[in-house]
């Protein structure tokens, strides 16, 4: 659907305010500003590997333990494209988006400080025993905020990327594969720090009355990310070197006044009134993107408790070889990590020889045939005849890992190309880098929304286990691939490699 060339300006003074135009950033800047999704995955990481099977632990059964991760799409809906349109309107004097990163940064901080001493702030107020209710509400309390702060940060700093690269679709699609390396960096050594057992020696502090040896690792390794968060948000914040928006730096004066009168219009009618003036590219990236999370939520919800219930056959808080499959799990995806940095080097190429579509495609069909080797695993396993205290024969926990660690490549796609894609996309609309993420955005949280209330209840009804999740995550991600490499069309910039 064409866009009349009024309404065009109007969307344009509506939803961003232009940067000023600046030279070609370097890619060592590029490098150092996208090292903060370092620091926010390290500690997604860390919440992805331990937090599902810690909530059990506290208490909250199995069918529930998805429900806490509802916060995270219904943030993502609302925080993220709220917090992109205001950066994209932000006239501080520090510029649009580093403002952003740094609070977000800050809320993560106190996030998990909430989280990893939930247990402490449970007994202070009075948990002894049994289901530690206070502990429970301490640790959502803390887990909503982390998602929230979480959101808060992502979105700028993709569009902070964005603004750097400009109308370069190419080194676009550099700045995104660093993001995705960067994030393959934190996941490793996140997952790793997930993995390993004896944090509580290394800081004998973290283990008290209210606190056993695993909540004390769970501790320690949360302390560990406040430090590297803190890091690594002071690296790109200091390496981005935004330039102030204000009335002089390129707004003609009749936009200026179209952005002013439309300043306290409301914002969720402005986000959704973008969706009009979609094409149909565009609209077969969202569709793509909602299928290919709804294959991705399941398995980062249950990754680590499919390797402690179905792998390991144990059971939280009965004997270890629960925690010894949880920690297994984090070790497969530390794996799965450092593959995806491997990917992420060699996508950029990838993407100009293919066409992005058809990386994307092949990569979410991969994604369906590991989900459906995962379900052959817990099929194999069930039939096994072992005592729950025993470990599980070593061919299978080998077979696990390796289809952990072949998931990295369709993840390292996944953090990377939709937002290549969109951002290259949408800008004919004119709308700013920040709400240009948010409306991919919504396709990420609306499936993810779906998955959380429904993936507990459906595997409760057939069990237990994690099957049944996983097993709609494998024919989702199949029809996404199809649909990536048949609709979504090849760009000029995918066919030549060079920028327009």
């Amino acid at each position: 659907m064409a866009i009349p060339e009024a309404e065009r300006q109007r969307v344009r003074a509506r939803a961003a305010v232009r940067e000023p135009v600046r030279g070609r950033i370097p890619r060592r800047r590029l490098l150092r500003v996208a090292s903060v999704a370092c620091g926010i995955q390290f500690g997604w990481a860390l919440q992805l590997s331990l937090l599902t099977p810690y909530v059990q632990e506290l208490g909250i059964p199995h069918a529930w333990a998805s429900v806490i991760w509802l916060c995270g799409p219904l943030s993502g809906f609302l925080v993220q494209p709220l917090v992109g349109h205001m950066s994209d309107r932000s006239t501080s004097r520090f510029g649009r988006r580093r403002p952003f990163i740094l609070a977000g940064a800050t809320a993560i901080i106190i996030a998990v400080l909430v989280i990893g001493f939930s247990a402490d702030i449970g007994w202070l107020f009075g948990d002894r025993g049994g289901t530690k209710k206070r502990a429970v509400v301490a640790f959502v309390i803390g887990f909503w905020l982390l998602d929230v702060a979480n959101n808060m940060t992502q979105g700028p700093c993709r569009a902070l990327l964005a603004d750097l690269t400009g109308k370069d679709h190419r080194r676009t699609r550099v700045a995104n594969a660093y993001f995705s390396l960067f994030m393959a960096v934190g996941n490793v050594l996140g997952f790793a720090t997930g993995a390993f057992s004896n944090w509580y020696k290394i800081f004998p502090f973290t283990v008290t009355s209210s606190c056993n040896v695993n909540c004390a690792n769970l501790k320690s390794a949360f302390i560990l990310d406040i430090v590297f968060i803190a890091i690594t948000t002071y690296v790109s914040i200091s390496a981005a070197n935004e330039l102030p928006l204000n009335s002089n730096n390129g707004s003609a004066p009749e936009e200026r006044l179209e952005q002013s009168s439309h300043a306290e219009e409301a914002f969720l009618w402005e986000l959704f009134g973008t969706f009009r003036y979609l094409t149909g590219p565009i609209w077969v990236i969202l569709l793509v993107t909602s299928l290919t999370w709804i294959g991705w939520f399941p398995f980062l919800l249950f990754d680590t408790d499919w390797m402690g219930r179905e792998i390991y056959r144990g059971k939280p808080n009965e004997g270890q070889s629960y925690h010894v499959g949880v920690r297994m799990g984090s070790f497969g995806l530390m794996l799965n990590s450092l593959v995806l940095g491997i990917t992420s080097v060699l996508m950029e190429k990838l993407c100009r020889k293919l066409g992005a579509g058809v990386v994307w495609g092949i990569s979410n069909i991969l994604m369906s045939f590991c989900f459906v080797s995962m379900l052959i695993l817990s099929y194999i396993v069930s039939n096994m005849d072992f005592e729950p205290d025993d470990l599980p024969p070593n061919g299978v926990v080998i077979a696990a890992l390796i289809v952990f660690a072949i998931l990295g490549i369709p993840l390292a796609i996944t953090y990377s190309v939709p937002y290549a894609l969109i951002s290259t996309r949408i800008e004919s609309l004119g709308l700013g880098q920040g709400l240009s993420m948010g409306v991919l955005n919504l396709a990420i949280v609306v499936p993810q929304v779906v998955v959380s209330v429904g993936s507990g209840p459906l595997d409760q009804l057939f069990g237990g286990g994690n099957s049944p999740s996983l097993a709609v995550a494998a024919v989702a991600a199949f029809a996404s691939g199809l649909v990536a490499i048949l609709a979504i069309p090849r760009s000029r910039s995918d066919k030549s490699g060079s920028h327009h």
